[in-house]
């Protein structure tokens, strides 16, 4: 027990974990030089044999985590997320998982897992989850809308754009995100309809400016929320050794007492 709880301090020392990202971004680097056919015919060996070595430290690291924490490996999400990640790339090659192959690359997000800043960046992200559905939905109800509202006015006159409620959807999902909205749709409809103006500067004012940001501010309150909890959890942990030491100290001074003045 010892041993497993010096080697689980081990792997939880910063220098570790910056050795571990290094290995992330190197890996990453390869995974990006192996899709150039030059450098595979001129430096193939090379470039192989330090993505396997990247591997091989990226089991090795799994490995000890297991020997640590035990059972206790598997209750960490993001444990979860790296015994998949790694377990991905130890698929052999060969008919029907070339897909999987492929996913390599996604040994790159690892480097969520190692740094703790991103961390709170995608835990926040997944808090805000709950509050962006009732967002979606209300965004749902609008496209709907307009999409029912933009095949009756134009699909008659632009049916490659409005001519179906599906193309309609998609239209305005190009105008909300500004693509060629004016030039592009906006101002061809206009010139048949001089007032359609009326119908799409409200549309974007609510989808693009309104809906979008509210949910920036929902993913921003998640973040916020998330790093006050963790200073908290800090604080408390502060708080915690403090109290040992204080509680060692009086233990000790209690001790003296006991033991009287040596003559």
């Amino acid at each position: 027990m010892e041993f497993r709880a010096r080697l689980g301090d081990w792997l939880d020392q910063k220098s570790v974990q910056y050795l571990i990202i290094g290995v992330i971004v190197l890996n990453a680097i390869v995974l990006g030089l192996e899709t150039s056919d030059s450098l595979m015919d001129r430096w193939g060996g090379a470039i192989i044999l330090i993505d396997k070595a990247c591997l091989a430290i990226f089991v090795i690291e799994i490995a000890l985590k297991l020997i640590a924490r035990g059972w206790r490996f598997f209750l960490n999400g993001w444990n979860l997320f790296d015994f998949a990640i790694v377990g991905i790339a130890l698929v052999p090659a060969g008919q029907g998982v070339s897909v999987l192959r492929a996913l390599r690359i996604l040994r790159v997000m690892r480097v969520i897992s190692a740094a703790p800043r991103l961390r709170r960046v995608v835990e926040g992200f997944i808090t805000a989850l709950p509050g962006m559905g009732s967002v979606f939905l209300l965004m749902a109800i609008i496209f709907y809308i307009g999409a029912v509202i933009a095949t009756r006015l134009f699909g008659d006159a632009f049916p490659e754009w409005f001519g179906t409620l599906g193309l309609s959807a998609y239209t305005l999902f190009q105008i909300m995100t500004l693509e060629s909205w004016s030039m592009g749709v906006v101002r061809p409809v206009m010139e048949i309809f001089p007032y359609a103006w009326v119908f799409f500067v409200p549309f974007i004012i609510v989808t693009t400016f309104a809906v979008v940001n509210l949910l920036v501010g929902l993913i921003v309150n998640s973040m916020q929320d998330a790093h006050s909890e963790e200073d908290t959890l800090k604080t408390d942990a502060y708080r915690d050794q403090v109290l040992d030491r204080l509680i060692a100290i009086e233990n000790r001074l209690a001790q003296q007492e006991q033991a009287g003045p040596k003559n």
